[in-house]
């Protein structure tokens, strides 16, 4: 199925929920190894506590990459554990190069029987540096986000600068709706290149919406970077899909005793239902 119609199915389904897996060894709960194998058990334990309300999870290489084999074993572990149980899994990468390198990432992640969904992907070298990934969606069904206006607090220094009568963040908006133009889902209007979008830049993601219109949107910076729901909706179409919301610390991390399980079920629940709210009053 294409990539977009099995995202906007689980948002739809369960929520438009996405929990980030990044497992930090000084933060794993009290009761666990800090070791790869301990990384492991927490995010197996986060993926079950999560599995009937998030539409996905989003593994974070960088916290596997750090434990060195072990943790890229772990890695692909997670994600083949995530679809055992029915989630989508976004590998956040944040990948990006040209020629034959690029083609090599595209066909790490996103070949045809690999567990994962989608990979984040970074814009700066181009058009050429995104057709090798695009090309393995579209044979894979598998999808891609692409950097587009992202939550960290400096991100302005660059994505902000005008370029004529719009901004940097502006003009790579239209050039990603035009990848993803030719590559509409079946059951969606939705194409197989998202994009990320920060919450905590509500009104550039509000017009950031408009300006990509078939584009499936990954939105960072809810929870622990300041994001909220009534920040998030206008990511949204009416029909309250087109995109999903990552939270991961204030998910995988609300409690380190033992219950923190319950704990992650929880904040995932109530980070549900406060997008359904606020989804439901904008609709309204």
């Amino acid at each position: 199925m294409h990539f977009a119609d099995s995202l906007m199915q689980a948002v739809q389904s369960r929520s438009p929920v996405c929990v980030g897996l990044d497992p930090r060894m000084d933060k794993l709960p009290e009761v666990m190894p800090r070791d790869a194998a301990g990384v492991l058990q927490f995010c197996k334990g986060i993926i079950d506590a999560t599995a009937d309300i998030a539409a996905c999870v989003k593994p974070q290489l960088a916290f596997f990459e750090v434990l060195g084999w072990e943790g890229m074993q772990v890695f692909w572990e997670t994600c083949a554990y995530a679809k055992e149980k029915g989630l989508l899994v976004i590998a956040d990468g944040k990948r990006n190069d040209i020629g034959s390198t690029a083609e090599a990432y595209a066909d790490a992640y996103l070949h045809e029987l690999s567990p994962i969904d989608a990979l984040t992907v970074t814009p700066y070298l181009g058009s050429d540096g995104i057709a090798p990934f695009i090309e393995r969606c579209t044979r894979n069904n598998k999808g891609i986000f692409v950097l587009v206006k992202t939550s960290n607090p400096s991100s302005g220094e660059l994505q902000d600068l005008p370029t004529g009568d719009q901004a940097v963040h502006e003009h790579m908006a239209q050039l990603v709706e035009s990848w993803g133009m030719h590559h509409l889902g079946e059951q969606s209007t939705f194409s197989c290149v998202g994009a990320v979008v920060g919450a905590t830049y509500p009104e550039e993601l509000k017009y950031l919406r408009t300006l990509m219109p078939h584009c499936p949107l990954l939105i960072p910076g809810y929870g622990a970077q300041g994001g909220t729901a009534q920040d998030v909706k206008h990511g949204f179409v009416p029909d309250g899909t087109g995109a999903i919301v990552n939270a991961s610390r204030s998910i995988i991390y609300a409690s380190k005793g033992e219950d923190w399980q319950n704990a992650a079920h929880k904040a995932a629940e109530d980070m549900a239902k406060e997008i359904k709210n606020a989804l439901h009053t904008e609709i309204a």
